[in-house]
């Protein structure tokens, strides 16, 4: 598949996503509550990654090993996460993170619930959904038939690891948080006594594996889908995951404070002694 191809569908793909969110977004104005969006970050790199692969179906008529694994492992991540998340919104109700994002712009700039989850909530998701799957997208249409390389089965195995790495630190957090004896207390036992976010860093594995398996097919792939991994890496550990998170977490949990003096942020260690 050519590149002007490529770019081609990455763009009926982007369309295709800007319409689902619209839909979303009006569906955000019945609720009243916009944090469902958080299980949608994971179905909708499912969906790019699944459109891509029967666009690339109906231009090459047929697919290979390459666009075979990216989305097995995109579907692997995107529905269990996806799952959770809903599962864990239908049963929570509205996240107060974003109930505090959606009121503090409401009192400050003076927009209604309906303008302020468009711009601060549904429009900027889409086009940050669509990069941080772009080694998905792109490796799937460019993939030319050739078998796996040693880069690619790194990739899986890191993906691999990534995916169950979240996958149990999110079941020992919902294990925790459902014994009403742990309420107020802080979890750092598991994987979280290594570090805060095994559910982030199991992301960050998840998706610098699938980058790893586009690179493989080539180096011009790997370039231009990079920005994938390197925006979440960003978002997971400086801007809205682990630093946002822990903002509310100080505030709640008194014994939070020593927890980060032992506890590594990201990236897991043996703990510190304190």
């Amino acid at each position: 598949m050519s590149v002007v191809e490529i770019l081609s569908f990455l763009g009926i793909n982007f369309a295709m996503l800007m319409g689902i969110i619209i839909g979303l977004w009006g569906l955000s104005l019945v609720l009243r509550d916009v944090s469902f969006i958080d299980a949608f970050w994971a179905f909708g790199m499912v969906i790019l990654a699944g459109f891509s692969y029967l666009l690339a179906i109906r231009s090459e008529g047929d697919t290979a090993i390459h666009a075979a694994t990216l989305l097995a492992l995109t579907m692997i991540w995107g529905l269990r996460l996806g799952g959770h998340l809903l599962t864990r919104w239908m049963k929570e109700g509205e996240d107060p993170r974003y109930k505090k994002i959606i009121g503090g712009v409401m009192e400050k700039r003076g927009w209604s619930f309906a303008i302020t989850s468009l711009i601060m909530v549904f429009l900027m998701q889409a086009p940050l959904l669509f990069i941080t799957s772009l080694p998905a997208q792109i490796g799937i249409l460019a993939d030319d038939g050739q078998a796996l390389g040693g880069i690619a089965i790194a990739g899986i195995i890191l993906s691999l690891i990534g995916i169950a790495f979240e996958t149990i630190g999110d079941h020992q957090l919902k294990t925790f948080k459902n014994d009403p004896a742990n309420k107020g207390k802080v979890l750092d036992t598991g994987l979280w006594r290594y570090t805060r976010h095994p559910n982030y860093f199991g992301d960050f594995c998840a998706w610098w594996g699938i980058w790893l398996v586009a690179l493989d097919i080539d180096i011009w792939v790997g370039l231009a889908s990079v920005i994938g991994p390197l925006f979440l890496s960003f978002t997971l550990m400086k801007w809205s995951g682990g630093p946002l998170l822990e903002r509310g977490m100080k505030k709640t949990r008194p014994k939070y404070a020593d927890y980060i003096k032992r506890t590594s942020a990201f990236f897991p260690m043996p703990p510190k002694k304190i």
